[in-house]
């Protein structure tokens, strides 16, 4: 590690997707590689909630929650009606999870309702976050690799600086 850097100012990255199951009581492994990433940032508890767009799970290690948390206390007023019941139930909506000895955390019922999860569930690596998936609902989550392409073109297009400069006189032509 460099000389300069805290531990604390790497950030956790979760890439990939793995395929697991749950056990009868709701229990499931937290793939190894997940842990690994998240034994290294230092954290060792987890925060579960109900994505707010997707019929998934999301799973914060717990110092990316708080940070979420202080960014989004920091962006509302408190004198705000509205903005206070959006923070309320942002931050009243999840569950603190520790992992036994083993690996392994409990998804809630409720959870396992929310996002119409059964058995067989997809975990899949979102950078600084980790998604829980029901298999079957994956599939029907993903674009095209046509919808894909062109986003991400949209997206990530950027005219070089000359670029910029010829389309600027060809409009004021």
């Amino acid at each position: 590690m460099h000389p300069n850097l805290n531990y604390k100012d790497v950030r956790m990255r979760f890439l990939g997707n793995i395929e697991a199951k749950m056990d009868t009581k709701g229990r499931a492994f937290l793939p190894a590689t997940f842990r690994k990433v998240l034994q290294g940032g230092g954290d060792e508890r987890l925060v579960l909630r109900k994505d707010v767009f997707q019929p998934c799970l999301v799973l914060y290690p717990e110092s990316v929650w708080n940070e979420q948390m202080d960014a989004m206390r920091a962006r509302l007023n408190r004198w705000n009606k509205q903005q206070q019941q959006v923070f309320r139930q942002f931050v009243s909506e999840v569950e603190l999870l520790t992992l036994d000895g083993n690996g392994r955390f409990l998804i809630p019922k409720r959870y396992q309702r929310m996002a119409a999860i059964e058995q067989d569930i997809k975990f899949v690596g979102m950078g600084d976050t980790i998604e829980i998936w029901s298999n079957s609902k994956t599939e029907e989550q993903q674009m095209t690799p046509e919808d894909f392409g062109q986003a991400l073109e949209e997206l990530m297009a950027v005219q070089a600086p000359s670029e910029q400069r010829n389309a600027s006189l060809v409009k004021s032509e």
